[in-house]
């Protein structure tokens, strides 16, 4: 915050944001995120990842910046083919519960490509799978998957698991995907390109449970409580796009990523 060359606006990137200091990168992050927040933000959702694309696609036009839009393994739904590429097209339920989430960042990669055919500006898309870390959000149900272990097993509360925990997950350690996203906006090689970031090593919800109480050493149980309607199954990318054309590949392992992550969350609870 005290850099000379920061400058932080609090906005709502739905609506226009001029600006004139002069750009190299505009990067879209702005979008809520949980499944827990779909049912209550379907609007919101959708106007970050559609009008905000718009909003922020026009200010890389407008300074011929390279553009980085952040988008998601969600795009692909509950996919047939695992590992997934990402010329897999999807199989997703636009009315379903996740649709306002989905359905609006595969419109937002379809503007993003809009903009890169019709006025030549230079994009990258980056689909990203589950991320976590230091800093990541806890507050109750809005929190992912991770800190929601990490905070009921340090609090001795008991361990919500969904469905029978069978339905599996490909957690990013945070500086690996930050790694991943600059390594896609500076490269010439990504221009134009969509690439998988995340990692490969697939687990199981009720395994990682587990080793979340192992970790932290809880004492806290599992209970387990009905699958939410659309659920994906499986979540693994193919990150052969990646390591081709960015020399990426995740380096932390789960073990030491989530150790970090629950170091965070005991020194600020």
């Amino acid at each position: 915050m005290d850099n000379e060359r920061f400058r932080f606006i609090e906005h709502n990137i739905s609506t226009p944001l001029p600006i004139d200091t002069p750009l190299d990168y505009v990067f879209h992050m702005a979008s809520r995120a949980s499944p827990f927040e779909f049912e209550h933000y379907p609007i919101q959702i959708l106007k970050a990842n559609t009008m905000g694309v718009l909003v922020a696609l026009g200010i890389a036009k407008k300074h011929h910046a390279r553009f980085v839009y952040t988008s998601t393994s969600e795009v692909y739904g509950n996919p047939d083919i695992v590992p997934t590429p990402e010329t897999y097209h999807g199989n997703v339920n636009p009315i379903g519960p996740r649709g306002c989430y989905d359905e609006a960042k595969r419109c937002g990669e379809a503007y993003v490509i809009a903009f890169r055919r019709q006025h030549h500006l230079n994009t990258r898309i980056a689909r990203i799978f589950n991320t976590y870390g230091p800093r990541i959000r806890t507050d109750g149900i809005y929190g992912r998957v991770i800190p929601r272990f990490i905070d009921q097993a340090l609090t001795g509360k008991t361990l919500t698991v969904f469905g029978d925990g069978s339905q599996t997950r490909s957690f990013t350690y945070v500086t690996d995907q930050i790694e991943g996203l600059l390594r896609l906006a500076a490269l010439d090689a990504a221009e134009g390109q969509v690439i998988n970031i995340g990692n490969v090593n697939e687990i199981t919800v009720l395994e990682l449970a587990k080793k979340v109480i192992a970790l932290t050493g809880s004492h806290s149980s599992l209970s387990f409580h009905p699958l939410p309607e659309d659920d994906p199954l499986r979540r693994r990318p193919d990150v052969t796009r990646a390591k081709k054309i960015l020399g990426w590949q995740p380096k932390a392992s789960l073990d030491t990523g989530l150790a970090r992550t629950i170091e965070w969350i005991r020194s600020v609870s």
